[in-house]
């Protein structure tokens, strides 16, 4: 899907983690749409951008915190680099469109070394919002879509897939994210994405156009979108939250 072309950054998570520590920064997310004046507000209503004072404390912000979350005037941090915390950040504001578009710019940092480094962060579009759970910050019985970056590979004999690693999911209620083997049953897609202590800025894309699901990264530092999973058929309800939660665990580590 080379034709998205350079992007236009509406949407953005920066974040950093180590080993089974994550510490992901959030700084924008948004629903697209055709009309000039509808696409506008709605940049307004789900898009999290620079500076971000008042983000998540202001009763203007449409963002609520949660967690081990760190508000700068240059970004908003999941998690810091230490063990066993949490954080994420939701939007307010449901989305009703049928067909939209989130674009996330973020950064992963830590001092873990080659494969001791994690947990992750996750992107979410999910009916509930703002529940603390063992999926990478949120709660494991999600309803809707949930993308998972997941930096350390839990599976034991894990041959076929090189960490950290883009994958995918949409669940009922009924279905939950294996941690023990690396959401392996459940994914809908996947690629490696080798995005840790990189100089360069790193983005992802997930587009939900006419119940295609499509997921690309722009991780190499040329302006270019790769394709990392492309899925048709794929049922999401409108109404849903906008947000992004990350964990650390045994290890830490950074994400911005």
């Amino acid at each position: 899907m080379a034709a998205l072309g350079k992007r236009s950054i509406w949407s953005w998570c920066r974040s950093r983690f180590l080993r089974i520590a994550v510490v992901p920064l959030l700084t924008v997310l948004v629903c697209a749409v055709s009309a000039d004046q509808t696409e506008e507000y709605l940049k307004r209503e789900h898009s999290l951008t620079k500076p971000y004072q008042g983000v998540g404390s202001s009763s203007s912000s449409l963002w609520d915190l949660m967690g081990s979350v760190l508000v700068t005037p240059q970004y908003v941090r999941l998690t810091p680099d230490q063990q066993s915390k949490q954080g994420a950040v939701w939007n307010r504001m449901p989305c009703y469109l049928r067909d939209w578009e989130l674009q996330v710019h973020f950064k992963v940092h830590g001092q873990g070394k080659k494969n001791l480094n994690g947990d992750g962060f996750a992107l979410w579009f999910t009916k509930d919002r703002m529940q603390e759970g063992s999926v990478f910050g949120s709660k494991h019985n999600f309803v809707g879509l949930g993308v998972f970056v997941d930096t350390y590979p839990n599976e034991e004999k894990q041959h076929e897939r090189i960490f950290p690693y883009v994958s995918a999911m949409v669940s009922n209620g009924s279905l939950t994210y294996d941690h023990s083997r690396d959401g392996r049953p459940t994914e809908l897609g996947g690629c490696t994405a080798m995005v840790r202590n990189l100089n360069h800025d790193t983005f992802l894309v997930i587009r939900y156009v006419k119940r295609r699901l499509t997921v690309m990264i722009d991780i190499d530092g040329k302006q270019e979108w790769r394709d990392c999973l492309d899925v048709p058929g794929v049922r999401l309800p409108r109404g849903y939250y906008f947000g992004a939660s990350a964990a650390t665990g045994d290890l830490s580590g950074r994400i911005m």
